[in-house]
């Protein structure tokens, strides 16, 4: 199992490359910054940014999880996909 630090990292690296499409967002480390903060999509679930999560740490995110880990920072957001792995959440 990675480490907090290393889902952390990971995370940062998906969150870098979604958060650069959208100039109006900042650098806040807000999940939400992975999507345009000026006109958010109606579903994000099964998104380009929740596809690479879920590919980079071989877990699911249904859409509860999806809006939950929206209104997340990264760091909260790294501990909770450590959880989604111990609670066996895993891609099949």
């Amino acid at each position: 199992m990675e480490t907090l630090t290393q889902v952390y990292e990971a995370l940062r690296g998906i969150y870098q490359k979604h958060r650069r499409k959208y100039r109006e967002n900042s650098d806040s480390e807000q999940m939400c910054c992975m999507w345009s903060t000026n006109n958010p999509p109606d579903i994000i679930e099964g998104t380009e940014p929740f596809e690479a999560i879920e590919a980079a740490f071989g877990i699911v995110i249904d859409e509860d999880e999806a809006l939950e880990l929206y209104d997340m920072t990264l760091q909260e957001a790294a501990k909770r996909i450590i959880d989604l792995q111990r609670q066996g959440k895993i891609q099949r």
